[in-house]
């Protein structure tokens, strides 16, 4: 089955949530980029939430980018994703060791540090909205949970998780994000803080074989789910794109790329395709260059 993201709200309109099954387009960017399993977990993480947040916008051609920098030895990830379903992503190292937390678990926390998450949505707009916090834990679930609530000013539930095999192949991924309407009744709140409390992980469930709207329902009830979206890694990365950047350099250093080096290999960094230069492509945009000027 494919991967993909399913949204809706309960009976009684006090919650809206949406759920990813995510374990295909972790496995691609773990493949991609050969990530260790500490990174695999924060890259997985952080694309799943991506992937959700992706549905919440309205229009065919938004997009919106989470970026995390931390001064830990993963240095930071960027995630970019599409209401398309669309996502790609790529960390600044992909692979970095540390021993597991005090809990035994992947210390995903540990490989970013103190970090600040930015979150970038393009919705046509003449200006990006760009909100930005910092990590207050670092395990990115209670991250996102801490953004909606001080940037969007929408409380919410988040839970993500990635679970990695011993030959590092995924074996479960996925999450869900629940957001209380203005009109929800405290008593309908009261009741899924209290539910929460006592929840399995995400990972725990999709591995007894439940899927993530029976995830929902657990926690909500009766729900009706108003949308399903296959989701997939996909990158849009083309030799145009790749020849405006070594356009935008400018004159010196491409003359210099050019009499030095006699081509170039550039890399995409969020699918690592690799586009070649010769000589006479460099030529042409150094020809380019000078003829715009």
């Amino acid at each position: 089955m494919k991967d993909y993201v399913v949204r809706g709200t309960d009976k009684g309109g006090n919650f809206r949530f949406f759920a990813s099954a995510s374990k295909d387009i972790v496995q691609t960017a773990s493949d991609h980029h050969h990530t260790s399993p500490v990174v695999t977990a924060a890259l997985g993480r952080t694309m799943t939430a991506a992937a959700m947040m992706a549905q919440m916008l309205k229009n065919d051609n938004d997009r919106m980018s989470v970026t995390i920098k931390g001064d830990g030895p993963i240095g930071g990830v960027i995630v970019e994703a599409n209401t398309k379903g669309d996502i790609k992503a790529y960390p600044y190292n992909a692979n970095v060791d540390l021993p597991l937390n005090e809990k035994g678990k992947l210390d995903v926390s540990g490989a970013f540090g103190n970090a600040v998450m930015t979150i970038m949505k393009d919705m046509g707009l003449k200006e990006p909205y760009i909100g930005q916090t910092i990590l207050v834990s670092g395990e990115i679930a209670e991250d996102f949970t801490y953004y909606f609530a001080t940037s969007e000013q929408t409380p919410s539930a988040v839970a993500l998780g990635v679970l990695i095999d011993v030959d590092h192949s995924i074996k479960q991924s996925g999450g869900f994000i629940i957001q209380v309407m203005p009109d929800a009744s405290d008593d309908a709140i009261d009741l899924l803080e209290e539910k929460l409390n006592d929840f399995p992980s995400v990972t725990t469930l999709l591995e007894e074989g439940k899927t993530v709207e029976e995830i929902i329902e657990e926690l909500l009830g009766e729900v009706t789910f108003w949308e399903r979206k296959e989701i997939q890694f996909s990158c849009d990365c083309s030799l145009d794109q790749m020849e405006r950047g070594l356009i935008s350099i400018g004159e010196e250093d491409l003359t210099e790329i050019l009499e030095e080096d006699r081509g170039a290999e550039l890399t995409c960094h969020f699918c690592n395709k690799k586009y070649n230069f010769n000589e006479d492509d460099l030529q042409g945009l150094l020809d380019e260059v000078k003829n715009n000027k």
